[in-house]
């Protein structure tokens, strides 16, 4: 019998990590199903360009797998039994339960609200396609000096704030941060940052914990008001709530708990990867939800689950960041460089060489998700038996 592989969730991590199953293993030996309610591969990292009002380039899912053997399900996945070892789908036409050997679970997040009241009332969210799709129509009804607020001042705030700044300079644009303004940046990125969002005419409150959102306002900790014709919430990602459903072991984040092969602690049969799995990066710090963790991730995942069935060797290689790269609009940008462990320092590029840098890194993510199969070996490894894994391995420690 062929080996059933489903992997759940068609994100930057679900499809790379699907694609690059087909280019290490044989048809005849697996069946690779990618299962994703949405017909088309969204580029997550651009919602903040889509909410603007920038159009970008569709990339049906169907197109992208034709012809390598990946079997594309559009569905939304219900429930999961990873005990019996089955997924229930709900589609268009029926309902399914689809029974697996290998799950990969690649689902992905979705904006955090964090409890706080008037979120999910008054604000928007570019977590999303629909979401972004939604504020696109509500800032192109706004009045020339309405106020929009970004409520967060990690990267997708400073993202979406400076997109808007450039592409609306009509309307007033207001950042309301918990901390300092890029307080994570080193010294000159900071000041590459204060540079742009001063040119932009962004107001930037600092020091600010937004503890309630109103129709036309929002509250803070320390009793200001801040007023917003329109409230876009950025502060950070919440896991997709399928998995607390589950038997698996979770973080308190609610993450799934993968040792250094991004396979679950609790069931083997279950990969997590992107920001669905909670794994540790250098010096055991948890990976942060982003595509610069999800891509690795989804390349550590297939590669463990096609050495597993082949017999192969595992990938020892360790999961590491190299810079953040963050767009200031279309024509600048501030490129980050960070130790391994995630933490920034004494180097940055800025400027419109950053803005350039950041655009190859987002096409070159899309292109690796638009061509999984590309390049790949003349003879994929063939599945072998666990009898035959167990001799190999008995042959190597005698």
């Amino acid at each position: 019998m062929q080996h059933r592989i489903i992997v759940l969730g068609a994100g930057y991590s679900g499809a790379i990590a699907a694609g690059r199953l087909a280019k290490r293993l044989r048809r005849e030996d697996v069946t690779i199903t990618l299962v994703n309610a949405e017909p088309d591969f969204v580029e997550r990292v651009r919602m903040h360009q889509l909410a603007v009002g920038q159009e970008l380039r569709p990339r049906p899912l169907a197109e992208m797998f034709a012809g390598t053997g990946v079997e594309v399900k559009l569905a939304k996945v219900t429930s999961i039994d990873v005990d019996a070892k089955s997924v229930t789908v709900q589609s268009a036409e029926s309902t399914a339960e689809l029974p697996y050997d290998t799950l990969v679970y690649a689902l992905g997040s979705a904006g955090n609200d964090h409890g706080v009241p008037g979120v999910t009332e008054h604000a928007h969210q570019i977590a999303s396609r629909p979401g972004a799709l939604r504020l696109r129509e509500r800032l192109a009804s706004m009045a020339q000096g309405e106020t929009v607020l970004v409520v967060g001042g990690g990267l997708t705030g400073l993202e979406f704030a400076t997109e808007v700044a450039e592409a609306r300079p009509d309307l007033d644009i207001a950042l309301a941060a918990r901390g300092g303004l890029g307080d994570w940046l080193s010294a000159k990125g900071r000041a590459h940052l204060r540079k742009v969002v001063d040119r932009l005419g962004i107001t930037v409150h600092e020091g600010a914990e937004v503890t309630a959102v109103e129709a036309d306002r929002v509250l803070t900790a320390d009793g200001r008001t801040f007023p917003a014709a329109t409230t876009v919430w950025t502060t950070g990602f919440a896991v997709h709530p399928l998995a607390a459903s589950t038997s698996l072991e979770l973080a308190d984040d609610g993450r799934i708990v993968v040792d250094a092969t991004m396979r679950s602690v609790s069931h083997p049969d279950v990969y997590a990867i992107g920001d669905a799995g909670y794994a540790l990066g250098v010096g055991d710090k948890p990976l942060r939800m982003s595509c610069a963790s999800g891509t690795p991730m989804a390349w550590q995942a297939a590669d463990s689950i096609a050495a597993r069935l082949t017999g192969g060797k595992l990938p020892k290689a360790p999961l590491r960041y190299f810079n953040q790269c963050v767009s200031l609009g279309r024509k600048d940008g501030l490129i980050q460089f960070v130790t391994a462990g995630d933490q920034a320092v004494d180097r940055a590029l800025t400027g419109r060489l950053a803005a350039r840098y950041k655009e190859v890194v987002c096409r070159g993510a899309a292109w690796g998700v638009a061509n999984p199969t590309l390049g790949a070996p003349a003879r994929r490894r063939r599945v072998v038996s666990s009898r035959e894994v167990s001799q190999a391995a008995a042959q190597v420690t005698a």
